[in-house]
């Protein structure tokens, strides 16, 4: 038979349990800011898709750069997502503007997000937007539209847009 120490016993581990649940979703570090408290929607994507393609390589970059910097992991995936005329531009790019030809910047973005242009003539083209925060807290944006080949998905043109 049940004693009300073993009902207590039960409730304090379903609360335990409930808690051990939700503390991942609460839980920051020391670095840690608001942002991170706020709930993440859900993400998708294909390998078949070339704007996924494009979306998987700026996400990638951006962590990347705002983990370790440039080095070698930047450069692997340089050479996994973009043609190699296009690591050759970028590289005549970057030595006349002393800036990261694929975030058109010296500093890494605090956010991205990628959308779909349009596609023709074996090409598609998305809009990706960058987020900076500038020195005084304050937001702004700048858009790249990003060219790949359909047949490969490899990323073949960045370029500023607007």
């Amino acid at each position: 038979m049940a004693t009300p120490r073993t009902f207590r016993r039960i409730a304090l581990g379903a609360m335990v349990l409930g808690l051990a649940m939700i503390a991942p979703a609460t839980e920051t570090t020391g670095t840690g800011s608001a942002e991170a408290l706020v709930a993440v929607e859900g993400r998708s994507g294909s390998p078949a898709s070339t704007v996924d393609h494009v979306a998987d390589f700026y996400g990638a970059y951006t962590d990347a750069l705002h983990d370790v910097g440039h080095g070698r992991l930047t450069d692997a995936l340089r050479r996994h997502y973009l043609t190699a005329e296009l690591r050759h531009t970028l590289t005549r790019w970057e030595a006349a503007h002393h800036q990261d030809g694929v975030v058109h910047a010296r500093q890494v973005p605090t956010r991205w997000s990628v959308e779909y242009n349009d596609s023709g003539m074996g090409h598609c083209w998305t809009r990706v937007t960058l987020t900076w925060n500038d020195a005084g807290k304050q937001k702004h944006t700048t858009h790249l539209m990003i060219q790949s080949d359909l047949a490969t998905r490899l990323i073949s043109g960045i370029h500023a847009d607007g």
